[in-house]
């Protein structure tokens, strides 16, 4: 209720007239935010100043423009409470944080070195850093947020004594092109970027690969660990307990065009005795 802070969120296309209040002449510490890549993660930058508006004139038009971002924020303190040690603190902090977070693209070439703060000048700062990490969410941005499970299913791929029986759907059968396979499925035991609907959050024990041409198969097949936001959007990243295992292909075979675009709901039972796509999907 005693933070002198005071947040300002803008579009770019904003910032000629949005530049013109006087917050922008104090120290402080500004993010900017934009999508550059398909995965669904942001791109942010994090930059401070004495006085920000020069810093982030620079980003927006210039030799040095930043072209990626399309909106931003910048914090500074209504009573000029902070100087240039605190805000180069706190940009240090995000960058830090962001890392961390690993849900986000840093545009930043390089990582800032924690400038020397007294005990009491980092305790203040760091109230301020809290304030900042608390009003991030509730204007979109997600990205200094460490991740969450929404749930653990904790699935071994161990083979039970008795064949596992599902009558609910517990699988989920991704497309995948063959570098975000082999790179992320295999590679990083993981699979992101998933819309999935809120009813089936704590269903899914299983994640199946489909393979696009030239294999148009279901190959691959990991138990799930934990389930966790993944972007700025609704979609998730799956998490692996156990590196996906390959299993006897499972053809497309003659399933209907664009049978595989999006991911497709099955159980784990029905997977394992499939002997072609439209076993699992059906033919419409």
């Amino acid at each position: 209720m005693n933070w002198t802070g005071q947040g300002i969120v803008f579009p770019r296309e904003k910032w000629a007239d949005t530049r013109k209040g006087q917050a922008f002449g104090h120290p402080g510490v500004y993010i900017l935010v934009g999508l550059t890549s398909d995965d669904d993660l942001p791109t942010i930058y994090v930059g401070e100043g004495d006085g920000i508006r020069d810093r982030i004139d620079s980003h927006y038009t210039g030799a040095k423009a930043k072209d990626f971002w399309s909106w931003g924020m910048a914090f500074i303190s209504t009573n000029r409470g902070l100087n240039k040690a605190h805000v180069q603190w706190l940009e240090f902090a995000l960058v830090n944080q962001a890392t961390k977070a690993k849900r986000s693209h840093l545009d930043n070439g390089n990582a800032p070195q924690e400038p020397a703060l007294t005990d009491s000048e980092k305790a203040d700062t760091r109230g301020f850093l809290k304030e900042i990490l608390q009003i991030l969410p509730l204007v979109g941005l997600h990205a200094f947020e460490m991740p969450k499970a929404v749930a653990t299913p904790l699935t071994k791929a161990s083979a039970p004594a008795a064949p596992i029986v599902s009558y609910e759907n517990d699988t989920v059968i991704v497309p995948a092109q063959k570098g975000g396979f082999e790179k992320v499925f295999l590679g990083e035991h993981c699979w992101h970027a998933i819309r999935i609907s809120g009813g089936m959050l704590q269903k899914i024990k299983w994640i199946a690969a489909y393979q696009a041409q030239p294999i148009s198969a279901i190959t691959h097949v990991a138990p799930v660990s934990r389930i966790e936001p993944y972007g700025e959007g609704s979609k998730y990243k799956l998490v692996f307990s156990e590196p996906a295992k390959p299993i006897t292909p499972i053809p497309f075979a003659d399933a209907p065009s664009g049978a595989m675009q999006g991911p497709r709901y099955t159980t784990y039972s029905k997977l394992t005795a499939a002997k072609k796509l439209t076993d699992l999907v059906g033919k419409i």
